[in-house]
């Protein structure tokens, strides 16, 4: 999944370094919101499996340190291995999609259409 959205994110980042008339934006924004959907669809089920292991890790050193048994231990150690890759990841997946609502944004405005939102006060 990083390489396909590493590539992804360099493929957009090119086309937006291109001429601005030798690209057909409404072919290129649609293909990139349903890249958004997917993504965000993605980053949402990395989420739900990134709360539930935190959640299992919690629980399980509150069962090691409640029962003051240290056979929890392992337990608790193998959901740390998973933790951190699950973290990474889903940091990878928010950003990745951040960086692409950015790139949205870009292609809108090289289009030439974009809503401007007046700037708040507060």
């Amino acid at each position: 999944m990083k390489k396909r959205i590493v590539a992804y994110l360099e493929y957009i980042d090119a086309l937006l370094k291109e001429d601005s008339s030798s690209v057909d934006w409404d072919i290129e924004i649609e293909k990139h919101l349903n890249q958004i959907a997917f993504f965000s669809h993605e980053r949402l089920v990395h989420l739900i499996v990134f709360a539930l292991v935190a959640i299992c890790t919690v629980i399980s050193i509150l069962a090691m340190i409640i029962s003051e048994q240290i056979i929890i231990f392992p337990l608790v150690l193998m959901l740390f291995v998973l933790l951190i890759p699950y973290c990474m990841h889903y940091y990878l997946l928010e950003n990745s999609v951040q960086r692409m609502y950015d790139q949205y944004d870009e292609m809108v405005r090289k289009k030439g259409e974009y809503f401007k939102s007046p700037v708040s006060k507060y």
